[in-house]
């Protein structure tokens, strides 16, 4: 009787591993929302764990920018790792449970099975059934993963490109101030509705691809100066100076762009600090990559501004006033969001940002 009983616990509780592998990799690949999936977020901690503490004993930000930037990619080839031996222990426990022999040979079974390498065979029906469905999941994980690289690969590949561009816009400096100062040297400041367009449009992507497929936002760009997470807070940051400060028109694409900007970073902030429990503690928090700027750093970009021949608003008080309003839109996902990311060093507003 405790024989039954054992097998048709095993079974049981081989069934919902199996299940609950298959489901995670169906909800991480091809279910087109931003579902939270515990078996990945393991995954992907326990890594970053290994990662922190590694990336903590170098000196300077390049060395640091050159261990995390492996840590992304590792911790997606470990998740079909993580997901075949799952399904190897699931199945374990359910060909046992069908009388295939000791749970050791049941392993064996299953493993052979799971990699489809046919060098052992089941000896009873239902086990053959069991050892041809663990075959077929098998392939199934692989190959889900293997078909969304190209998908991932293309949408990093979409993303650093507008990153690239900006920072030929933004001047060696790489701040809003110097991007605002290039808007106007084009005349373009008043009128360029086609650029803040694409930059509304890659809000827009980034929302959806690093939401749907969170491990994007780890991946770093192939510079280690640039930051997808920088150039976010320079585009902001450029906008909400425009916006409070500079005399003009409104500019309604403008103010699309900065709207969409303030909801994707909040939304894709919003999905990590969800499991911020289950952040390593570890993280590199030497100093904040976004500082909060004060009236003098602000006040000295307008004083910038000016002798780039930039029309200001007189009131510089109220320009202040309304620029923290904005910012305070933004601000605390894009910290947050650069302190997880390890992204480079940059001031809010007209200082420079520290690479090495």
């Amino acid at each position: 009787m405790l024989d039954v009983l054992l097998r048709v616990l095993a079974f049981g509780v081989g069934v919902f591993l199996v299940f609950s592998t298959v489901l995670a990799a169906i909800r991480s690949f091809v279910l087109p929302r931003n579902e939270s999936v515990l078996i990945n977020n393991w995954v992907f901690m326990g890594i970053r764990h290994l990662f922190s503490a590694l990336a903590a004993s170098k000196k300077t930000y390049a060395q640091r920018d050159r261990v995390m930037s492996m840590y992304a990619p590792i911790g997606l080839v470990m998740l079909p790792v993580v997901w075949l031996i799952l399904l190897s222990i699931g199945y374990t426990g359910i060909l046992w449970a069908l009388g295939e022999g000791s749970l050791v040979t049941s392993y064996v079974l299953s493993s052979n099975s799971v990699l489809t390498l046919g060098s052992v065979k089941a000896a009873t029906l239902p086990g053959s059934i069991a050892s041809y469905s663990e075959a077929t999941f098998g392939l199934l994980l692989i190959t889900l993963l293997i078909s969304y690289l190209p998908t991932m690969y293309q949408a990093f590949t979409r993303r650093e490109l507008v990153v690239a561009r900006l920072e030929l816009r933004c001047g060696t400096n790489h701040t809003a101030t110097e991007l605002i100062i290039w808007l106007n040297r084009t005349g373009s400041l008043a009128d360029d509705g086609p650029q803040w367009e694409q930059w509304e449009e890659w809000f827009v992507e980034i929302e959806e691809t690093h939401t749907s497929l969170p491990i994007l936002s780890f991946f770093r760009s192939p510079q280690p100066g640039r930051s997808w997470v920088t150039a976010a807070s320079i585009i902001l940051d450029a906008a909400a100076v425009v916006i409070s400060s500079v005399e003009q028109p409104r500019d309604q694409q403008m103010e699309l762009c900065f709207k969409a900007g303030c909801i994707a970073i909040n939304r894709i902030s919003r999905y990590f600090e969800d499991r911020a429990h289950a952040e390593p503690n570890n993280l590199i928090t030497e100093a904040d990559p976004v500082e909060d700027p004060t009236r003098r750093d602000f006040f000295q970009t307008h004083d910038q501004l000016e002798q780039a021949g930039v029309l200001l608003k007189e009131e510089r008080a109220a320009a202040w006033d309304e620029y923290q309003a904005l910012r305070a839109r933004y601000a605390n996902a894009i910290q947050y969001l650069a302190k997880l990311t390890m992204s480079p060093d940059l001031k809010a507003i007209g200082n420079n940002r520290r690479t090495q």
